[in-house]
């Protein structure tokens, strides 16, 4: 799908594949397709698709600003991901004409897969995240709900599923509506957003048990294999590094809003920068090129760094505490250099992954939108004071690293999936 996170932890996999020998062709809209071209990879562009972002769902349709809670989420499930359904599998039929290409390994949101693996009947490989492929025992998604610990939270949970299952009715229709025109069998009402991935070969869990609820266990389908590393050549240009960062004598804080919801910095990045302006701390703030300059003006102090962007495998070797919006890529990037986090976000599904950051002791879960600057100072200063978190993160970092993403997928892509098929 065309969103940096969604699109980010495959290219990692994509070089490391052609890098094995094989022949890997990317199916993608023209942004993505520009970013491909870095890579140096053949790619096969949308025709009848449209490339729907982040960026233009609310040109493509306007009626979304005047939308919150259930009604948004019901909304940007049918816009988002299932308004293109059709149009993904018509492009990708045509491609298999072109280029008779033996597996799919796609993100778990392009739910034009299951076609792929029902009409076409070729193996089809999915990359999802736990959050997204609940068990029974979880919360459900989208409401940043933590594990339920009595009766009255278990109701709780119960009747924020139906109700789930009740704003999800428009998209989940009309997706059924595109399998019954290829003679699939419908999902089922509370389908979305894990059951058609469960009609693949095999779903790649990116992360590890770590990263979720303590007592999760994955779907028949569905395994971890570590940590999905986007290909370094794939993001944007990198920024040389401050001497005031790599002092080791300075305590660092990174701070960013990722690359979606990041044209008002006064959310996140502006209240950690008045937090820590004129301290013994440096800041670290990366825009993705949205109102950098306007902030380098607005704060000149010497301990402050803004930049469009730093290559986090650069910048986190030097960095203490890592306050985010709660981007999946970029906290696991942070674990990775056991940098604990300091989480503040509750759209597009942030709050289910701060949640389980708040859980299990990997960062502080300031539970906002819009946290204050005290606020963010406070769980800074608890994260650096406080060893166990550092300890939870280095235990994380550890299972993380122990294993090996690219033989596990490129193993299962090469037996088909046949000893986890369904």
């Amino acid at each position: 799908m065309p969103a940096d996170g969604h699109f980010n932890p495959l290219t990692g996999v994509a070089v490391r594949l052609a890098e094995r020998g094989h022949d890997v062709r990317w199916y993608a809209g023209p942004t993505y397709g520009a970013r491909l071209d870095r890579l140096g990879m053949q790619w096969f562009p949308y025709r009848a698709a449209t490339e729907v972002m982040a960026g233009n769902l609310g040109d493509l349709y306007p009626e979304r600003a005047q939308l919150s809670g259930p009604k948004l989420i019901s909304f940007e499930l049918d816009k988002f991901f299932v308004s293109q359904v059709e149009n993904h599998f018509q492009d990708i039929v045509a491609i298999m004409g072109e280029w008779p290409f033996e597996a799919l390994l796609c993100d778990g949101a392009l739910y034009a897969e299951q076609l792929v693996a029902e009409s076409l009947r070729l193996p089809v490989f999915a990359v999802g995240l736990t959050m997204v492929m609940p068990d029974e025992k979880g919360p459900p998604p989208f409401f940043g709900l933590r594990p339920a610990r009595t009766p009255v939270g278990r109701v709780h949970h119960a009747i924020v599923r139906r109700m789930l299952a009740g704003a999800m009715k428009a998209g989940t229709t009309h997706y059924n509506d595109i399998l019954a025109r290829h003679d699939i069998a419908p999902i089922r009402r509370d389908g979305f957003p894990h059951e058609p991935m469960l009609r693949t070969r095999r779903v790649f869990l990116n992360g590890s048990p770590g990263l979720e609820f303590p007592g999760y266990e994955p779907l028949a389908n569905a395994e971890y294999v570590g940590p999905l590393v986007p290909a370094r050549r794939a993001l944007s240009s990198s920024s040389p590094m401050p001497d005031v960062v790599t002092d080791p004598a300075t305590k660092v804080v990174a701070v960013s809003q990722g690359t979606v919801d990041n044209t008002d910095p006064d959310k996140l990045i502006v209240p950690t920068i008045e937090a820590f302006k004129d301290s013994e701390y440096v800041v670290v703030a990366t825009t993705a090129g949205a109102r950098t300059e306007e902030l380098r003006t607005r704060f000149s102090q010497p301990n402050v760094v803004v930049t469009d962007f730093i290559n986090y495998d650069d910048l986190f070797p030097h960095v203490d505490v890592f306050v985010t919006s709660g981007g999946f890529g970029s906290n696991l990037s942070a674990f990775l250099h056991g940098v604990p986090v300091v989480c503040a976000g509750k759209r597009e599904g942030k709050n289910d992954i701060n949640a389980r950051i708040g859980h299990n002791g990997l960062g502080i879960d300031l539970r906002s939108e819009r946290p204050k600057p005290a606020a963010i100072r406070k769980a800074v200063h608890r994260l650096v004071r406080d060893p166990s978190y550092a300890a939870t993160v280095a235990a994380l970092r550890a299972e993380l690293l122990a294993y090996d993403p690219i033989t596990i997928i490129e193993n299962a892509i090469a037996t088909r999936g046949h000893d986890l098929a369904t």
